[in-house]
C-alpha cells in the first residue's frame, strides 16, 4: 500500500501532466498495475483481504486463556480483577511462547463482545424521576462530618432537588421524597431507584418485594416504583452523573454552616439558581423546561405523607424512654406507661394517654432530659434541686435563674434549694405562667438583696449567742441554738 504522498504524485502526473501509465511506472519504479489501481475512482489507498489473516499464536493460547479465566473467576472481586499481565505471566510459566500484546488484544476483544450496548432513552414530560443517595463532607460549627446527599432528578427538564441528612436510612429516604415532591409542586408517574434497603425488602427474580413504609409512600402519592438491575447502577445513569456534578459544582470547597439544616437550605437555593443558567442543546434553560414539564406532573395530595417510623416504647420509672439508643424525658406522671414514638428526621413525637409531646432528636448514645418534666418530684426534694440547679434554672429561665443566684449568694446553696423547693411546689399547684409573672414583678420592685461578701458589722447579734461562730448561718440554725439555751 502506497503512502498518500506517492498516490498524489501518480494522479497528478496522469491527470494533470498527461503522462501515460507506462511512463509513470518507469519513472516511479512501480508496477503498472499499481498505477492503474490508484488511477481508479477511489483515490484513497485501501487494504483488501480475501480472507482473515491467520493468527497461529492466538489460536494456540486461546483455549488456555479461557481455561484460566474460568478457573480464577470464583477467586476474584470487582476490585481484584484478572489482568492481562497476570495471564501472560502464567502462560510463560507454563511454557507458551506468546507476547503480552497478544494476550491483551484477546482480552480486549472479549470485553468488547461482552459489553452491553446502551440504548438512547427518550423522556417525556412528567414521565419519571431518578433517585439516589451520595456521601459528601460538610463542616458544621467548625467540625467536618460525613453526611448523605439525597438527590431527585426530573429526567425531562433536568430539574434537581437535593437535601442533606445525617444518616442514610429509611426515614431520610421517605422525608426526601416528601420534600422533593413539595418543592416540585407535583409528582411524576414513575420513580427509578437502585435496590436500596429503604425501599426493597428482597428481590424475587425481576420483581422487588417492597418495604411496608415505602409501599405506603407509593400509595399516598400514586407513583410507580421502578428498580435498576442488581449491580447495574448505569440503569439510572442520569442521577448517578448528576450526583457527581452537584458535588463538584456546589459542594466544593466544603460548605460551612452553623447547622446541617442551614447548609442544606443554602445548597438547594444555589441549585435552583443554577437552573436558570444551565441550558440544553436547543438553548433552553432547565427552568424553562421545568415550566413545561410542571403541567404534566400529578397534583399533590391534600395532606403530606408522614415520613416517620412508629415504634412502641415503654416509659421507665425515671420517666425516660429509649429510642434509637438515645434517652428522652417525659412528664413524670407518665412513668411506667406504654407509649408510641413516631421517629422523624430531626424530632420524635411521643403519644401517651392522649398527650402528645414533640422532642428534639439527639445522636445515638445521647440524652435529651428536660427537668421541667420533674417539677412534681423536685418540689419535694431540695437536694435534687441543688444537684440539678445548673440545668433546671437555665431551662426555666428568668426570673427563676436570677432568684436562684440571689438566694445562693446570700444564704448558700443549701438554704436556697429549700426555698426554691417551696417555690416549685407553688408553681406546680398554681401554674408556671402565673407564678413567673409574680416573681418578675417582685424582683423588679424590690431592692437587690445584700451580697454575701458585704460586711455584716451592723447586724445586731444577741449577747447570748455572740460567742458562737456559724460558718453557714441560717434562720433554722439560730432557732436550734436558742432552743438549747432555753433548756439550760
Amino acid at each position: 500500500m502506497l503512502k498518500m504522498g506517492l498516490v498524489y504524485v501518480i494522479r497528478h502526473k496522469h491527470f494533470t501532466e498527461g503522462l501515460s501509465i507506462r511512463r509513470i511506472a518507469r519513472d516511479l519504479k512501480i508496477s503498472r498495475n499499481t498505477v492503474r489501481k490508484y488511477l481508479g475512482e477511489d483515490s484513497e489507498p485501501k487494504r483488501k483481504e480475501e480472507s482473515p489473516r491467520s493468527r497461529p499464536v492466538m489460536e494456540k493460547v486461546r483455549r488456555r486463556i479461557e481455561e484460566l479465566l474460568e478457573e480464577w473467576k470464583p477467586r476474584t472481586t470487582d476490585k481484584q480483577r484478572i489482568t492481562g499481565t497476570k495471564i501472560h505471566n502464567q502462560l510463560v510459566e507454563e511454557g507458551y511462547e506468546v507476547g503480552i500484546t497478544t494476550v491483551r488484544t484477546y482480552l480486549a476483544e472479549k470485553r468488547r463482545q461482552s459489553q452491553e450496548v446502551f440504548i438512547p432513552l427518550v423522556w417525556d414530560p412528567g414521565d419519571g424521576v431518578q433517585v439516589d443517595f451520595f456521601e459528601v463532607t460538610v463542616e458544621v460549627e467548625g467540625n467536618r462530618q460525613k453526611v448523605w446527599k439525597f438527590v431527585m432528578r426530573l429526567m425531562y427538564s433536568g430539574r434537581d432537588f437535593v437535601w442533606l441528612y445525617e444518616r442514610c436510612n429509611q426515614i431520610a429516604f421517605l422525608d426526601g421524597h416528601v420534600r422533593a415532591f413539595a418543592h416540585f409542586g407535583g409528582v411524576s408517574r414513575r420513580a427509578i431507584y437502585c435496590n436500596l434497603t429503604a425501599a426493597v425488602k428482597r428481590r424475587l427474580g425481576l420483581e422487588a418485594k417492597l418495604t411496608t413504609r415505602f409501599l405506603a409512600l407509593c400509595s399516598h402519592y400514586l407513583f410507580e416504583p421502578c428498580f435498576a438491575r442488581p449491580g447495574e447502577g448505569h440503569d439510572k445513569g442520569g442521577v448517578e452523573a448528576r450526583g457527581k456534578g452537584l458535588r463538584l459544582q456546589h459542594l466544593t470547597p466544603i460548605p460551612r454552616g452553623q447547622s446541617l439544616q442551614e447548609i442544606a437550605e443554602n445548597l438547594l437555593a444555589e441549585v435552583d439558581r443554577a437552573a436558570n443558567r444551565r441550558k440544553d442543546r436547543q438553548g433552553r434553560t432547565v427552568s424553562q423546561r421545568f415550566e413545561e414539564e410542571k403541567r404534566y406532573l400529578r397534583a399533590l395530595p391534600q395532606r403530606s405523607f408522614s415520613a416517620r417510623r412508629s415504634v412502641p416504647v415503654m416509659i421507665s420509672r425515671q420517666a425516660l424512654v429509649r429510642v434509637d439508643a438515645a434517652d428522652y424525658s417525659l412528664p413524670s406522671h407518665l412513668a411506667c406507661l406504654p407509649a408510641m414514638a413516631h421517629v422523624g428526621v430531626s424530632d420524635i413525637i411521643l403519644e401517651c394517654r392522649g398527650e402528645t409531646m414533640v422532642l428534639e432528636k439527639v445522636p445515638r448514645g445521647g440524652r435529651n432530659i428536660r427537668y421541667r418534666d420533674y417539677l412534681n418530684e423536685l418540689a419535694r426534694k431540695p437536694q435534687a434541686v441543688r444537684q440539678v440547679s445548673s440545668r433546671l434554672f437555665p431551662e426555666l429561665g428568668e426570673p427563676y435563674q436570677r432568684l436562684w443566684r440571689l438566694l445562693s449568694d446570700c444564704h448558700g446553696e443549701k438554704e436556697a434549694a429549700r426555698v426554691m423547693t417551696k417555690l416549685l411546689a407553688v408553681v406546680v399547684s398554681h401554674g408556671e405562667k402565673q407564678i413567673t409573672q409574680i416573681l418578675r414583678d417582685v424582683l423588679e420592685q424590690e431592692p437587690k438583696l445584700p451580697d454575701a461578701t458585704e460586711t455584716l458589722q451592723e447586724v445586731v447579734v444577741p449577747e447570748a449567742l455572740s460567742h458562737y461562730q456559724v460558718e453557714a448561718p441560717s434562720a433554722s440554725t439560730y432557732d436550734h441554738l436558742l432552743l438549747e439555751l432555753s433548756h439550760e
